[in-house]
């Protein structure tokens, strides 16, 4: 989410160091998501300070039959920096779908979105990737 392995790093052990502490006073949250929902708003945080990227018009395609296939040919950090480009809160929506790791539900919780937000977020962010995807492997889209 911050584009930064040493941001991320940074993040990873203050988290994982609070939890200890709450963990061993037996103050944990009963709420099964509290630690990524908390993780996500501490990335958007560091995040700020950093450049933003601008608003822009990016291409979108019709999500085609081999999307699946062209998202396993890619390295894990292909898509994670393409992923990490994205604006709040589609990265976020992104980055959780792309997981494979939590169904709809909980990425609303982890989230905090409206379905509708949600929604609109993975779509125009799956056919957007669809689009780079084309590029990156055809030059073309599909027909």
């Amino acid at each position: 989410m911050l584009g930064d392995s040493r941001k991320a790093q940074e993040v990873f052990n203050t988290m994982l160091r609070e939890a200890a502490v709450h963990a061993a006073q037996g103050e944990l949250p009963k709420e099964p998501f509290w630690l990524f929902r908390e993780a996500r708003w501490r990335c958007l945080e560091a995040s700020k300070t950093d450049l933003q990227p601008e608003p822009l018009e990016i291409e979108e395609h019709d999500i085609t039959s081999r999307a699946a296939s062209q998202v396993k040919q890619l390295e894990p950090v292909q898509l994670a920096i393409w992923i990490a480009a994205a604006p709040e809160p589609q990265r976020t929506a992104l980055a959780l779908f792309y997981l494979d790791e939590f169904n709809y539900l909980e990425i609303l919780d982890i989230a905090e979105l409206k379905l509708s937000t949600l929604s609109r977020c993975l779509s125009q962010g799956r056919r957007q990737l669809q689009a780079w995807l084309d590029a990156k492997h055809t030059g073309v889209p599909e027909a």
